[in-house]
């Protein structure tokens, strides 16, 4: 099992600090960045052979790789993604598909949390994907809401969802074990020829309207934050300083 980190996005809701950097190099507690909370939890877990994919500004990665290598005890493999600031995420995950064969622990490259999430998922492997959700925290719109059946499979995930009919809030951490590796390629390739503006996680719903197992790990009463914009940028430095 591989970890793989999703950074290609160009984070425009960020700037002036993603002028130059995509979003998993912006600080979150001194020198830190999200990056290095990512590559930090996937070594922590015992996870040494690392994916990225990156896109916009993927320079700026590549100047760093070989100091993350020798920070974390890595080795990084870079995925390029050439559309990633015309397309929507399903095409970054799929571009990944022969590394994340092996299986894999993903995280998406702008999620901040601790490595009790990681550990969380490692716990907990199944026979297909294993997603870390947050039932604890109340939701809203932006949300990337989840809806399981009564045995615990995935019936919806989507943020176009009523808040009150979600089970809980998909985080962007997941497992992908490399016997379903296969067919989930199938079905994000599926995904972004039907819509390139669609999300990876239209793809795991595609995968599992196909029939497959789809399950939530859930992680607690934990401090995370998705890094979409300053206000989420200001709380993941009041809680990356914690871990």
């Amino acid at each position: 099992m591989i970890g793989l980190v999703l950074a290609a996005g160009a984070g425009r809701r960020l700037r002036p600090y993603t002028d130059t950097l995509p979003k998993a190099l912006v600080p979150v507690d001194g020198e830190t960045t999200i990056m290095d909370i990512s590559l930090r939890n996937l070594a922590a877990a015992g996870l040494t052979d690392v994916t990225i994919v990156v896109g916009y500004c993927a320079g700026a990665v590549e100047e760093r790789q070989a100091g993350f290598e020798r920070k974390y005890g890595v080795k990084i493999s870079l995925v390029h993604n050439d559309k990633a600031e015309e397309w929507n995420n399903a095409y970054s995950l799929w571009l990944a598909r022969d590394h994340f064969a092996q299986g894999a622990l993903m995280v998406n490259g702008d999620t901040v949390h601790p490595v009790s999430v990681e550990e969380t998922l490692l716990a907990q492997r199944g026979p297909g994907i294993l997603l870390a959700v947050d039932n604890v925290k109340k939701l809203a719109d932006e949300e990337m809401k989840t809806i399981f059946s009564d045995d615990g499979r995935l019936t919806r995930i989507t943020k176009l969802m009523d808040p009150a009919e979600a089970f809980g809030e998909y985080i962007g951490a997941n497992i992908i074990e490399a016997a379903v590796a296969g067919e989930l390629a199938d079905c994000l390739q599926a995904t972004w020829e039907r819509d390139p503006d669609l999300y990876y996680e239209d793809g795991f719903q595609e995968f599992a309207n196909r029939g497959g197992e789809v399950r939530a790990a859930t992680i607690g009463q934990v401090d995370w934050v998705e890094v979409d914009n300053h206000d989420d940028l200001a709380k993941a430095r009041g809680i990356a300083c914690r871990y």
